[in-house]
């Protein structure tokens, strides 16, 4: 069987976390692969029946892109003799020929929130998301098999569309083997040399930094705090601008340290070396960073927005993102207690072990080949 995998819009972060991950994790000899995908997208470890296709002209611009795909990639359809084009990104710009299926996996869930995307100024980012919101739930429309990541975002779509999808699964991201090792990780030279508290995610409202920010000033009013504050992400933006600013009106800037965006790689000594990791999206499908400090047993103090009760269940404690004084309540319940940190950390990392690549991977790729063998897949 032959799948066009269409992976051009992954730009970075969680987007080819997944593309990486299933493509790494496929053994099925029998699925022949094209993959269109950006350049920094690192495939050196990928199965030989992955090969990839370079498009005619550069894709990196939103609109090139999909005028590549518009005109060029229903020849590329046939060309490939493809009996399914895989669309993880969801939005579907060209046509598909005839007898071709079509797989979206929903993963952007910003555009269905319209209290977080209220937050951002009317202009450009509000008419972003409203043309995404529509484009989005028109690809899930014309697939033949959507897969979800969450219980969660299923019900959502199927609320929006008034209807539930032709077909869909629920298939969960995954747990790479480099989170779940148990001997020691090397540390890393950004690490502070003693402990500290860890926020992995990039700046945007909907993260709610500047919440832990302030949460982080209030625990230091009732409490002696040695710990640092590692804001790990990538910072270049408006709200990352905001956040610098509030860390220097509290006075904060030789306690709290972001370092910007930091390579994927060097996740598992970040996490690894944190005492207590802090989650405070509002706003998620599934949430890469739980699963993963989740399956390095770290105790984890985590938004009560669904879908992190989903992933997280009775393992982790949740808090109200939008609370700074809820926040620093529960950190400071369990700084001081070793043996809650142990039990937090033995709990999380138990949980995590339902969670793996290689499940999800076998599970895509089958979803994927019964769509193309029959036309049509259970939903599960």
């Amino acid at each position: 069987m032959n799948i066009l995998l269409n992976a051009l819009s992954a730009r970075r972060g969680g987007g080819q976390t997944y593309v990486n991950k299933i493509l790494r994790n496929l053994t099925d000899k029998s699925i022949q692969i094209y993959l269109l995908a950006p350049v920094s997208l690192s495939l050196n470890d990928c199965p030989e029946n992955v090969t990839k296709i370079a498009t005619s002209w550069p894709t990196d611009n939103p609109f090139l892109r999909i005028l590549w795909e518009t005109l060029r990639l229903p020849g590329l359809i046939k060309k490939t003799k493809a009996d399914v084009v895989f669309w993880p990104g969801g939005l579907i710009s060209c046509r598909i020929p005839a007898g071709c299926k079509v797989v979206t996996t929903f993963q952007n869930m910003m555009p269905f929130s319209p209290v977080q995307r209220a937050e951002f100024p009317l202009g450009y980012m509000r008419v972003r998301h409203w043309l995404l919101e529509k484009g989005l739930l028109a690809g899930m429309e014309r697939s033949d098999l959507v897969i979800f990541l969450s219980n969660f975002a299923r019900d959502l779509i199927t609320r929006r569309l008034g209807h539930a999808p032709k077909s869909s699964q629920v298939i969960s991201h995954g747990i790479g083997i480099e989170f779940k090792e148990e001997e020691t990780i090397p540390r890393i030279a950004l690490l502070p040399d003693g402990e500290y508290f860890l926020y992995v995610s990039d700046f945007y409202e909907y993260k709610n930094q500047i919440e832990v920010v302030r949460a982080y000033a209030q625990l230091k009013q009732k409490r002696s705090t040695a710990e640092k504050l590692l804001l790990v992400g990538y910072a270049q933006t408006d709200y990352g601008k905001k956040v610098r600013a509030e860390i220097l009106r509290l006075g904060m800037e030789d306690d709290i340290i972001i370092t910007g965006f930091r390579p994927y790689e060097e996740l598992p000594a970040i996490n690894h070396y944190a005492k207590i990791v802090i989650f405070a999206s509002e706003c998620e499908n599934c949430p890469n960073i739980l699963l993963e400090a989740m399956g390095q047993g770290k105790p984890l103090i985590v938004a009560d927005h669904q879908p992190m009760p989903e992933f997280g269940g009775d393992a982790v404690i949740y808090f109200n993102p939008t609370s700074p004084a809820d926040l620093a309540d529960k950190i400071r319940d369990i700084v001081d207690r070793p043996d809650r940190l142990q039990e937090l950390g033995q709990k999380t990392r138990t949980r995590s072990r339902q969670y793996h690549w290689q499940i999800t991977a076998r599970k895509t790729w089958a979803a994927i080949k019964e769509i193309g063998q029959t036309g049509s897949a259970k939903h599960t």
